[in-house]
């Protein structure tokens, strides 16, 4: 089974569309154009993306070049949807802890072979699941820092370490970034068919084959979101990784 691009596909994709921002209107939400400019970009990026994928995958080496590329825009997304722009160096520490060992242990098991066609998308799916593991600890844990600070300062009061008051407004709220990865992992193949599943069987694969590579590539991603958020959690404590506006009002 293969989708081809043409006019059906365009006609979904316009009704969808139209779907979306009619709900945006029904439901009196903001910025219904932002659905637009979403789907703008998320078209001409994927038609790129098609095109330099098609270019690279068969030489391990641009691969590798590609893969590099794609985690420095999760970079940048992230730090940029949590507002910590300066704090990239220790954004890009807590997501590669996250990724090289999920990475390491598959190629190592030689569950994925080290080729283009298959690492760029298995890492792909993972980087892309790190960079949302991060950014959901790091916003839950930035908004409890912020409505929380008389909490802080009482802990600071009562003679704890910045690191552990931190750590008392911040480490429950952790968990709750963990959540939709756990619920997607608890409910494949029951509520949801992931992507890995349908691209394998789409691409001609047997049931068991696309059953095998989606449990693969869960497991690595519930792994690598708890060890980001897990990283992440580490270094907010050591005010490494935060905002200007709490690395200023967060003093010990």
């Amino acid at each position: 089974m293969t989708i081809d691009p043409g006019l059906p596909v365009a006609l979904a994709v316009a009704l969808l569309l139209a779907l979306t921002v009619t709900m945006y209107l029904v439901g009196r939400l903001p910025r219904p154009g932002s659905t637009l400019f979403a789907a703008a970009r998320a078209i001409v990026q994927l038609s790129i993306a098609a095109l330099v994928i098609a270019a690279v995958i068969r030489s391990l080496a641009l691969s590798l070049l590609l893969l590099a590329f794609m985690f420095v825009v999760a970079v940048v997304t992230t730090v940029r949807r949590v507002e910590a722009p300066g704090a990239w160096p220790w954004a890009t520490v807590a997501m590669l802890a996250g990724l090289v060992p999920v990475v390491t242990i598959i190629l190592l098991t030689r569950t994925v072979p080290p080729t283009g066609a298959a690492l760029v998308p298995v890492v792909g799916i993972l980087a892309g699941n790190t960079m949302n593991g991060h950014t959901l600890a790091c916003r839950r844990a930035f908004a409890a820092l912020r409505e929380e600070k008389g909490q802080y300062e009482a802990a600071l009061s009562l003679g704890l370490t910045r690191a552990q008051a931190v750590d008392e407004v911040v480490h429950r709220r952790v968990p709750e970034a963990l959540i939709p990865g756990l619920d997607q992992v608890r409910t494949a193949g029951v509520v949801t068919l992931p992507g890995a599943f349908i691209g394998v069987l789409l691409g001609g694969g047997s049931p068991a084959q696309a059953a095998a590579a989606q449990v693969l590539v869960l497991m690595g991603i519930m792994a690598a979101q708890t060890t980001t958020a897990v990283v992440a959690e580490r270094l907010i404590g050591r005010a490494l990784l935060l905002p200007a506006d709490l690395r200023t009002s967060l003093q010990p």
